[in-house]
């Protein structure tokens, strides 16, 4: 059979066919030539470039990076749970329509406590909550069915975050401030009521003697039909009997003044009349379930919290019917509310618990340099201020992989080897910067918990001995400032709690007691000498670039010269740290040179 189509103009089907389908057929017609011949056999892709060198993952492109999110301050509002309120209720049965109380007390309020863990590295979340409330008791109920307690809350932060309080609102301590003066008044009236009938007893007694007393019927008629006297009887007993009536009215006036009166729950059947002139029993005194620590309250959560400690506490439950069962009152028509819980303003700040701190100037390569000692991801680009949070990188030392591990010569053979140590990769500080430029104090208080300093220094950005004179100056000049400011704080405030006695499960915890018994820490070092004395050596970045050896050896003279005593420590503090200062020579970008950085450092923490 002869075929239908005898070229491509002549069938129409041949535009409806997918390119895929139609490109053989064109190719095999001579029509077009193929666009996917290879035209050498022997080309291959090339490898991107960035920044002048193959892109690798110490040399990644600027999007390539992870950007975990962090906060290291946060001010937070802190709501305890208030306590559930008494229940009035009576038992009613069958035959016993009137049967004896059975109210049931209101659960307690939930507390809120804070505890350190090592899993939490920043306080984002925390940041971004910013109010926290604890849930309130449940009321009691009938049948003698006490409440349910709230639920108590507990703030989890990383370990080394600093905690003060800002601001307070303490319900019972307002309470006992208004119930001492109503009592105040209450005892000024009643001295000036006792004067007052002293004179008016006296000012009776020369009105009886007197003649033509001058009398007022309408006023007096009046009274005395409200109180069924009689309007003809003597002026003094006329006169006696409106003071006394004045002077009930005043004295129902101040007794439903009394700031414990709105502490009690009524029946709900009394009238609003009825309410007012109920009478009540003096109100019980009851403790706390929590001892509530005595404001400003300060931590130190330098190490993780076995318990949680209390900054909170909540209110207690109100008391039901059956409590007030007495002679007086048999059948009580009252229950007392639950007490409002205490709120709080407290600041978070977190200052890194870092085993190493490497401290730089913009650009000298710092996150280059924890990207070739550890799997972390952070930003590397070619600009200054890339980093402008602190990173943490992980250095794992014992891989498992069955290599014997490093163990430095100065270590106790019997003691348990290190298998990994932590770096926090600092932004870079300008100059100025313990006076906050560039956000230099935000930066610098993580140099504080490191357990020794890494300055990095760029050999190819100038001299680098006067860098790193300039980077100890910041830091110390910090320290110094940071050590003022505690000791005024120290002289304002009193002694601070670094949290040893933690919280009791179902026990009561009075920190009062525990902050008393923790001596001032008036001996413990400051800041500037703390942060003097830590280990630090320096890291000499870029060192594969051309005409930095010489640079490089001007810098190891000058730490050999420290080191030997013949030229001073560059913070000028006492008692710097002066035993092993040495520069390591290393090119991050290439990988090389960074074992002898992570050599280094164990034998320096071990040591």
């Amino acid at each position: 059979m002869a075929s239908r189509c005898t070229s491509t103009a002549s069938c129409p089907l041949s535009v409806l066919l997918r390119p895929s389908i139609r490109r053989p057929i064109r190719s095999a017609l001579g029509l077009v030539p193929s666009r996917h011949r290879p035209s050498s056999s022997t080309s291959s892709p090339e490898t991107p470039e960035v920044n002048g060198l193959p892109e690798s993952r110490l040399n990644p492109r600027p999007d390539d990076y992870k950007a975990p999110a962090f906060a290291d301050k946060a001010e937070l509002v802190l709501s305890a749970g208030r306590g559930g309120h008494g229940c009035i209720s009576f038992l009613r049965e069958a035959f016993n329509p009137d049967g004896p109380a059975n109210g049931g007390d209101g659960g307690h309020g939930g507390s809120i406590y804070i505890q350190a863990a090592h899993g939490e590295t920043s306080l984002h979340k925390l940041a971004r909550q910013r109010h926290i409330r604890a849930s309130r008791g449940k009321n009691g109920q009938g049948a003698s069915k006490t409440g349910t307690r709230g639920d108590d809350i507990v703030i989890t932060v990383p370990v080394g975050t600093l905690v003060r309080e800002i601001h307070r609102r303490d319900p019972e301590a307002e309470e006992t401030l208004r119930f001492r003066e109503w009592r105040a008044i209450k005892k000024k009236k009643a001295r000036e009521q006792r004067e007052a009938e002293a004179l008016n007893k006296l000012a009776d007694e020369q009105d009886a003697d007197e003649d033509g007393f001058d009398q007022d019927p309408i006023d007096e008629e009046a009274i005395y039909d409200s109180e069924g006297g009689d309007p003809q009887a003597d002026g003094p007993s006329r006169r006696s009997t409106r003071r006394r009536i004045e002077e009930d009215e005043e004295e129902e006036s101040i007794e439903y003044r009394n700031p414990h009166r709105h502490k009690w729950l009524l029946h709900p059947g009394m009238s609003k009349a009825e309410a007012r002139k109920a009478p009540v029993p003096p109100l019980p005194r009851r403790l706390r379930r929590l001892q509530q620590p005595p404001a400003p309250i300060t931590l130190d959560l330098s190490q993780p919290s076995v318990k949680p400690f209390l900054l909170a506490a909540g209110g207690i439950g109100g008391l039901g019917n059956p409590h007030f069962v007495s002679r007086d009152y048999p059948r009580p028509l009252f229950a007392t509310k639950g007490d409002d819980a205490i709120s709080m303003t407290i600041s978070l700040e977190l200052k890194l618990l870092a085993d190493v701190g490497l401290v730089g100037l913009p650009n000298a390569g710092k996150s280059t340099l924890l990207r070739a000692i550890s799997n972390s991801r952070t930003r590397v680009g070619a600009w200054a201020f890339t980093t402008l949070q602190p990173n943490i990188g992980t250095v794992v030392l014992d891989r498992y992989s069955g290599r014997p591990i490093f163990r430095p010569r100065s270590s106790d053979p019997n003691a348990e080897a290190r298998t990994r140590f932590t770096v926090a990769d600092i932004p870079g500080l300008v100059q100025g910067a313990h006076l906050d430029r560039g956000l230099g104090i935000a930066f610098l208080r993580h140099v504080e918990r490191a357990g020794l300093l890494a300055f990095v220094v760029d050999l190819s950005a100038g001299n680098a001995v006067q860098a790193l004179d300039a980077l100890w100056s910041e830091v110390a000049l910090y320290a110094q400032m940071r050590s003022d400011e505690d000791r005024r704080r120290r002289e304002a405030d009193g002694p601070v709690d670094s949290g040893i006695v933690p919280h009791i499960s179902g026990a009561t915890i009075n920190l009062m007691d525990v902050v008393d018994q923790i001596p001032a820490p008036l001996d413990a070092p400051s800041p500037a000498a703390d942060v003097a004395a830590k280990p630090w050596f320096v890291v000499a970045t870029k060192a594969d670039l051309p005409d930095t050896q010489a640079n490089f050896a001007e810098l190891k003279a000058y730490l050999d010269a420290i080191t030997a005593g013949k030229a001073p420590h560059p913070s000028r503090l006492e008692g710097a740290w002066t035993a092993k200062c040495a520069a390591i020579p290393v090119s991050a970008i290439n990988g090389q040179g960074v074992d002898r950085i992570v050599h280094w450092t164990v034998t320096l923490l071990e040591d």
